[in-house]
């Protein structure tokens, strides 16, 4: 037996051994996952497997003009030991935590992986480097892996996106995506996320980040629903004067979605910011979740939580849940909560410039979020958000969504 079907095994013995998500986990009591077999999958599903020339799996495209010369790319087979070895390398083991379960599920199925490295572009040093990583569904149920390695001191702009396109896979989806971000000393890296899976695919995505001293990542997410999704971020900062800014839009529908942001506070004079703004109408049940660890010794360390829930339409369970363990007295930290309706002063200010009440709610809606992604990515016009939101779709996205608000409301 080769060692990448032994570790397989071992992954499906683990998790025999040691189950599923406890019904009782902290993280996971709000919304539980789909049980065990809903991320295996089984022998048949494999004829729904598409090909990976025919755009399935990671992708890499230039982004603009900035094509950069210091990319390393490796697109590994998970099934074959040797290229096994190399994807996982230098990977920690799931070990027993609450999300473990999902990683020895990922390590039982994963087939593909990408391991990707930036480098600086010779010649151009100080200027970032900038690409685009896009991921489609190549079977029923699969395990992508991601590997991102960030050199010393280069500067990355990145934006990865999930979005289903019309293929060879037309069945639900269960994903059960792990990614690992690696940025040395001083490095940066702007990482927008846009996760816009199925109306009936189940989507787990954990990420996570680890980073040396001095080293900054945003990291900016706009996830619609599906079945059930989750979005975990794992954050650990490292060295001193790393800084972390996460920033959430939750475009919930009427289904279910989970974000989850744990950080690691680990070293003195760092920052760690995590902030989410939740929208949802009819029956919708969407949990926003923040947990900072600062650990003793971390002087002058910072730390700000920030989860916002607004009902549009309906009856949806919104749970915001920030929570802070400080272990150390020298540090700055806070966290806050807000739960409620559109301010009806906003509204009426709009409706006063001529507005209807459908463009009204979705140019204050559209404000809110382009604030909240701004704060995390800047506004720069020449930027990573500002040229995304050029292409107009988080504007379509939101006027869908009070669409069917609007739908909900009359009936």
């Amino acid at each position: 037996m080769d060692s990448a079907r032994a570790d397989i095994l071992a992954a499906r013995a683990h998790l025999q051994q040691q189950g599923w998500v406890a019904r009782h986990s902290e993280a996971f009591h709000h919304l539980p996952p789909p049980q065990l077999a809903h991320w295996l999958g089984s022998a048949q599903e494999d004829a729904c497997a598409a090909p990976v020339l025919g755009g399935s799996g990671w992708t890499l495209h230039p982004l603009g003009s900035h094509a950069a010369s210091g990319i390393q790319a490796r697109w590994l087979d998970a099934q074959d030991a040797a290229e096994r070895a190399e994807l996982f390398a230098g990977l920690p083991q799931p070990g027993d935590g609450e999300a473990a379960p999902f990683a020895w599920a990922h390590r039982a199925l994963c087939r593909l992986g990408l391991r990707l490295r930036i480098g600086a572009t010779p010649g151009k040093e100080r200027e970032p480097v900038w690409l685009e990583l896009r991921h489609q569904p190549r079977a029923q149920a699969e395990a992508p892996l991601l590997v991102l390695d960030v050199d010393p001191g280069v500067r990355c702009v990145l934006i990865e996106t999930h979005e289903r396109a019309e293929g060879d896979c037309l069945h639900p989806v269960a994903q059960n995506l792990q990614a690992h971000v690696l940025l040395g000393a001083g490095a940066q890296l702007q990482h927008l996320r846009i996760v816009s899976p199925g109306a009936a695919d189940s989507v787990a995505h954990h990420i996570h980040a680890s980073l040396a001293a001095g080293a900054q990542y945003a990291q900016a997410l706009v996830a619609t629903c599906g079945s059930y999704h989750l979005q975990r971020n794992s954050i650990a900062l490292q060295g001193q004067g790393a800084q972390a800014h996460s920033a959430a839009l939750a475009l919930a529908g009427s289904q279910q979605i989970d974000l989850q942001t744990y950080t690691q506070v680990q070293a003195a004079h760092t920052v760690s910011q995590a902030e989410a703004l939740v929208l949802a109408q009819g029956r919708a049940h969407a949990v926003a979740n923040a947990h900072t660890r600062i650990a003793p010794g971390c002087d002058e360390a910072g730390v700000r939580q920030r989860l916002m829930g607004v009902p549009l339409a309906g009856s949806p369970r919104l749970i915001l849940r920030p929570h802070l363990e400080i272990l150390h007295d020298n540090v700055q930290a806070a966290h806050g909560a807000t739960w409620g309706a559109l301010p009806e002063d906003a509204l009426f200010y709009a409706r006063q410039r001529g507005l209807d009440e459908a463009s009204a709610r979705a140019l204050i809606i559209e404000g809110m979020a382009r604030a909240l992604l701004e704060r995390c990515l800047g506004s720069e016009e020449e930027g990573l958000l500002a040229q995304w939101l050029q292409g107009g779709w988080l504007s379509r996205t939101i006027g869908t969504q009070l669409q069917a608000s609007a739908e909900v409301q009359h009936g």
